[in-house]
């Protein structure tokens, strides 16, 4: 099996695995409570919450864990709007946001917000004179991701602190964290597991010392009040565990290079739709005169797994909304597919990408001739 969509999930790290089964079996307490079980337990949420912040390396503020990258987006959206009304209305983001970020806006907008999505170039790169133009005393929260999940185009976060003014800065930092350092400019920071060979259902918020917003949930006071509810220790012991074996992660650039080198050598009529300077572990190209859904699915009986865009969106028809806010024709949106990378892709397997994918485009480049 060659596993190349990353970017949607990761294989969990055994080693995380086995932190994880430890909590749920032998040390198995609530947190909360007073005997020796939920100390230990308790012991272990404190101890992940370290080995995160180490691993995320962001100045002094307060990490909260959640169930996802989704509700940590949320927590800081939400919580931003609600913390900020009386000062303004405005927020701001881009158009080619993850989902979570587009919906939680969208749905301030049906309440009254007034929000501003700011556009990209055909490169996925943000239009920074709109976004000068757009902030004003009304402005409330920026949100923009530090890498966008379909094309890896880097946004430049540092540049949008330098401007942001007195808004709250926001950005969702799912597919930088373990890539590229982290924008220390931000004010509030999403990470989520499942991203960097940890588990599914755990993410974390973080926010800058006196950043402040309101509770996410009521209930019995975990996580300093701002999200109650039983931890869940295993999740968060397997996503500090994760977050500390990312030092030990090797640099996937050499395989991004390797995959395009190869694919511009052996295919024709292809659109290279990330940019050149982008984070190194997503690659994404059109090949023109296919259908990237035909694609998947003729390498996947190769067992090679591959994307044509987002899958938090792909259960949803239509084109991809970062593709199109970049300006693609319809015939570049449906011949693309993205390839994604972790620490256990090789250079060999990208040879035999490579090799498989041409002979799919091939053979569906010839078969659609006769159509």
């Amino acid at each position: 099996m060659i596993y190349l969509d990353n970017s949607a999930t990761t294989r969990q790290h055994d080693r995380v695995t086995e932190v994880m089964l430890q909590y749920m079996g032998e040390d198995f307490g609530n947190p909360s409570s007073l005997y020796s079980l939920g100390i230990m337990a308790e012991k272990a949420v404190k101890e992940a919450r370290k080995k995160l912040a180490r691993a995320m390396d962001l100045p002094e503020g307060s990490l909260y864990f959640t169930s996802c990258g989704t509700e940590s987006d949320n927590m800081a959206i939400f919580g931003a709007a609600s913390a900020r009304r009386r000062r303004g209305s405005r927020i701001i983001t881009t158009q080619v946001e993850h989902p979570a970020v587009l919906e939680a806006c969208g749905r301030l907008e049906q309440q009254g917000f007034d929000v501003i999505r700011i556009r990209v170039d055909q490169d996925c790169r943000l239009d920074l004179d709109q976004l000068k133009e757009a902030i004003n005393e009304e402005t409330i929260l920026i949100s923009v991701m530090q890498v966008n999940n379909e094309t890896g185009a880097i946004m430049p976060i540092d540049e949008i602190a330098k401007m942001k003014q007195n808004a709250f800065l926001h950005t969702d930092a799912v597919q930088a964290f373990g890539k590229i350092p982290l924008a220390k400019c931000a004010d509030l920071v999403t990470v989520s597991g499942h991203k960097i060979h940890g588990p599914k259902g755990i993410g974390a918020l973080w926010i800058k010392k006196d950043v402040h917003i309101p509770a996410f949930f009521a209930g019995g006071g975990q996580e300093s009040g701002m999200r109650s509810g039983t931890e869940n220790v295993p999740a968060i012991a397997g996503l500090g565990e994760a977050a500390a074996l990312l030092s030990e992660e090797g640099s996937v650039k050499e395989l991004r290079d390797r995959l395009l080198s190869g694919i511009r050598d052996e295919i024709k009529d292809i659109r290279v739709n990330s940019p050149d300077d982008g984070c190194p572990s997503v690659l994404n190209i059109s090949f023109l005169g296919t259908r990237a859904e035909v694609l998947l699915h003729t390498l996947e009986q190769d067992e090679i797994y591959v994307s044509t865009g987002s899958a938090c969106s792909s259960n949803k028809k239509g084109q991809s909304h970062v593709l199109k806010a970049m300006g693609l024709s319809d015939r570049e949106i449906e011949g693309a597919i993205r390839f994604s990378f972790g620490k256990y892709n090789t250079a060999a397997e990208m040879d035999q990408v490579v090799d498989k994918m041409k002979k799919a485009v091939s053979r569906f480049r010839r078969l659609g001739s006769f159509r």
